[in-house]
């Protein structure tokens, strides 16, 4: 099922609804949907280079919109007064590949000590993102801090595929589709890191 909806996302990049169909895809992924919106993008950016960074804006706006989508599920829609899961708790645990109850306790534990590079980590990282927009207005992070980690994350993910894409062509997308998570991942702890060093280093 998973590959039919993948293959029926890249036909919307020879459509002339291609730049609507980026942005709904955009976002509806920071809250719900489980293909990213990077592999049409990719597509539309092939299609036609000279319009690469547009595409990536339409991009980042999709997400950082879906994202506030997501934390406003989290923050309203989440828990019952009593602190007992609601009925749309339920439903996201059952539509969300990997999100679980385990996985939800899991991210809370974290926020309180990492706040920004949760957020940044999984809007430039393979983790899915609607995992922790939602969680994030579970546990009220800091909404301008969730703004600022979403539009820095997404817009660096999105303008860097844009870019390869501008830059070297078609050959890019393979090297893109083969080491692109793992390059995003090691760039991420190289950051987080030296930002840690730095603090312990002006201790």
């Amino acid at each position: 099922m998973l590959k039919r909806l993948y293959h029926w996302i890249l036909s919307w990049a020879d459509s002339r609804w291609g730049a609507t169909a980026l942005f709904i895809l955009a976002f509806a992924e920071s809250s719900f949907f489980p293909i990213p919106p990077d592999v049409l993008l990719i597509a539309l950016c092939l299609g036609c280079t000279t319009k690469a960074f547009r595409y990536a804006l339409i991009c980042t706006a999709g997400s950082v919109l879906g994202a506030l989508a997501g934390y406003a599920i989290g923050h309203f829609l989440w828990l019952t007064p009593s602190g007992e899961f609601t009925a749309v708790a339920d439903f996201f645990f059952r539509i969300i590949p990997g999100f679980t109850h385990t996985e939800y306790d899991k991210i809370s534990e974290v926020y309180n000590q990492y706040n920004f590079w949760v957020v940044f980590t999984a809007g430039f990282t393979p983790i899915p993102y609607k995992l922790i927009t939602i969680t994030a207005g579970v546990f009220s992070l800091n909404l301008p801090m969730f703004v600022l980690a979403s539009v820095v994350s997404r817009g660096l993910r999105f303008f860097l595929f844009a870019w390869l894409i501008w830059r070297y062509g078609a050959p890019i997308k393979v090297f893109i589709d083969k080491y692109f998570n793992i390059l995003a991942i090691a760039f991420t702890v190289l950051l987080i890191g030296s930002f840690v060093a730095v603090k312990y280093l002006i201790q």
